[in-house]
C-alpha cells in the first residue's frame, strides 16, 4: 500500500512538472493543460485501490488512512500547489512576474484562506475515512481508520493557531533580506 501511495504522490508531481514543462519551455499550452488536468486521476486511482484492498479483506492500517488524508489534502490544496509552481515556471521560462511574498494584511488573509482549505481537506479526509469504515462494515478491521480522526482535528487546530498568530502579529515586509524598520503591519 505504501508503494501505491508513493507512486500516486510521485505521479501527481510528474504530471505537474510535465504539464509546466510542456506549457512553458516546450510552448505547448494545450498539452500542458491536459497534463495538469489529469492530476485528479491520480487521486481516483488511489481511492479505488484503497477501497478495493479493504473490501477484499485487508485489515486497515495507517497507510490506508494516509491514502484518505492524501486525497483530502490533494483536493483542497492541489490547485494552489499547481498555481504556486506555475507562477515560478512562468517567471523562469516565460518572462512572467516574479513571485510575490505576502506580508501584512494580505498574508493574514492568505493564512485564513489556508484555514478554509485545511477545513475542506479535513472534511474530505474524515469523510473518506468514515465512508471506507462503513463500506468495509467491520469496525475491528477499520479501527486504524477511525483512529486517524483526532489527527485531523490536531492538523486543523495547528492551522487555526497559525492564522490567529499572523492575525495578532502580521508578517512584516522584508527589504534586502531584513525586516523593514517601521514597516506597516
Amino acid at each position: 500500500m505504501l508503494v501505491l501511495i508513493l507512486a500516486c504522490e510521485i505521479g501527481f508531481w510528474v504530471l505537474v512538472v510535465a504539464g509546466l514543462v510542456a506549457r512553458y519551455p516546450l510552448r505547448a499550452p494545450r498539452t500542458g493543460l491536459v497534463l495538469l488536468a489529469a492530476t485528479p486521476v491520480v487521486d481516483l486511482v488511489l481511492l479505488a485501490a484503497t477501497a478495493l484492498h479493504l473490501r477484499a479483506g485487508a485489515v486497515a492500517s495507517g497507510l490506508h488512512g494516509l491514502a484518505a488524508l492524501y486525497i483530502g489534502f490533494s483536493l483542497a490544496y492541489g490547485h494552489r500547489m499547481i498555481s504556486w509552481a506555475d507562477t515560478r515556471f512562468a517567471h523562469r521560462f516565460a518572462g512572467g512576474p516574479a513571485p510575490v511574498r505576502l506580508h501584512g494584511a494580505a498574508h493574514t488573509r492568505a493564512c485564513w484562506a489556508d484555514v478554509a482549505r485545511t477545513l475542506l481537506a479535513v472534511a474530505v479526509a474524515g469523510g473518506l475515512l468514515l465512508l471506507l469504515t462503513a463500506w468495509v462494515g467491520d469496525p475491528q478491521r477499520t479501527a486504524a481508520l477511525t483512529g486517524l480522526l483526532p489527527v485531523l482535528g490536531i492538523v486543523l487546530a495547528v492551522e487555526l493557531l497559525a492564522a490567529v498568530s499572523y492575525t495578532l502579529w502580521p508578517r512584516r515586509e522584508r527589504t534586502g533580506g531584513r525586516v523593514a524598520a517601521g514597516s506597516p503591519s
